[in-house]
């Protein structure tokens, strides 16, 4: 069986020290704004798109873009992390779905989430937490690293 593969973007957005979280339907887990990279999109550019459908929120990206000069081409702003997750899982252990996640980070002015794409979770069920909100949760292990991660990188590039 062929593993299926497909690119998304997820965005921890911070604001004054602390980064939202919503419920995933399908997953059942705690997550930050995210999802498919669509065919005429980079991958920062479907990071922003994310976080503005499912938040209402007006990123920007915290990030590094390499100095490089290239007569055909140009570099792209790069994720934090490049995250691979099975999403797909046989009893057997063969994985049938795979997201190569390019994960990034960015401040937003507010918090003041109202989501703006179609069937997004409502407002009400988005929290904000805090570094040691997110220590303190029963979240899995990764969103508490790459949330407070997340929170430390903004703080740093803003002072």
């Amino acid at each position: 069986m062929e593993t299926t593969r497909h690119f998304t973007a997820t965005t921890y957005v911070v604001n004054d020290g602390a980064t939202a979280l919503h419920e995933h339907d399908l997953l059942g887990i705690r997550l930050p704004p995210g999802g498919h990279i669509e065919r005429d999109e980079l991958p920062h550019e479907a990071a922003v798109r994310e976080v503005r459908e499912e938040t209402g929120l007006e990123p920007t990206l915290v990030t590094d873009t390499a100095d490089i000069d290239a007569p055909n081409g140009r570099p792209l702003p790069e994720p934090a992390h490049l995250m691979l997750h099975d999403i797909n899982v046989h009893p057997d252990g063969r994985v049938g779905h795979q997201h190569i996640d390019h994960l990034y980070y960015a401040s937003v002015p507010d918090r003041r989430i109202d989501p703006i794409g179609a069937d997004e979770a409502a407002a009400e069920e988005w929290s904000w937490y805090t570094p040691a909100e997110l220590r303190a949760s029963d979240l899995d292990a990764d969103v508490k690293t790459l949330g407070c991660e997340a929170i430390a990188t903004v703080e740093t590039r803003e002072r």
